[in-house]
């Protein structure tokens, strides 16, 4: 299981025209290069941003779906109906 500081680069500082550098390490880490594309997404619950690489979030939103899927599968529409009812109660 990776900590947090595996995926800790650093501070940067947003510059006059809003830009920032993505620290070497990071770059380096996540396979980040010159010329590559990266979305820019406001984190819904706070204050910040995440920026990753379509490629990334591709792959990393099948296979949620994936597991979503055979999770649904294992749990007959009663039982979820009765997760999601007590979920809301809450």
């Amino acid at each position: 299981m990776c900590s947090i500081e595996d995926h800790f680069f650093g501070a940067v500082t947003v510059g006059e025209r809003g830009q920032v550098v993505i620290p070497a390490e990071a770059r380096k880490q996540m396979n980040i290069q010159p010329g590559d594309k990266l979305l820019v997404l406001g984190h819904p619950f706070a204050a910040g941003l995440i920026l990753t690489k379509v490629d990334s979030l591709r792959s990393m939103l099948s296979s949620f779906l994936e597991g979503l899927n055979t999770a649904a599968q294992q749990v007959d529409s009663h039982q979820l109906d009765e997760i999601i009812q007590n979920s809301e109660e809450k």
